[in-house]
């Protein structure tokens, strides 16, 4: 699969109380019943939320059919075995991988020997 780097750091952030959506390429909010996740870049994290920065995203190129099987299954099991965390998302068209940004090459390289293609979204112009 081809996965695109994006540029931005991420945070994801969690909060008792309903938080807004933020601004970037990858925006989410999701609740439970425990409270509310935000996802969102760095540079935008709720103030009023308990955040972890530091995050890097891969974006599985789609858009996916919601007939395929085992899309985030062939992505996280070569960084389970690298023994690379990874928080994923995913949207009507898409997956997404964060992984820390300091641990970055490492997912790349367990990615990559895994067949995966890495691009640099920077550098699909």
């Amino acid at each position: 699969m081809r996965l695109w780097l994006l540029a931005e750091r991420y945070a994801v952030c969690t909060a008792p109380h309903p938080l807004a959506p933020g601004p970037g390429a990858l925006a989410a909010v999701l609740r439970d019943a425990d409270g509310c996740t935000w996802v969102g870049p760095e540079a935008a994290a709720p103030q009023a939320a308990t955040c972890r920065g530091g995050w890097r995203v891969l974006a599985v190129e789609g858009p996916l059919d919601f007939g395929l099987t085992g899309v985030l299954a062939a992505l996280t099991a070569p960084l389970a075995e690298a023994e690379e965390p990874v928080f994923a998302l995913s949207t009507w068209s898409t997956d997404f991988l964060l992984v820390p940004a300091e641990r970055l090459e490492a997912a790349r390289a367990a990615l990559t020997a895994a067949g995966h293609v890495l691009t640099d979204a920077e550098d699909a112009g």
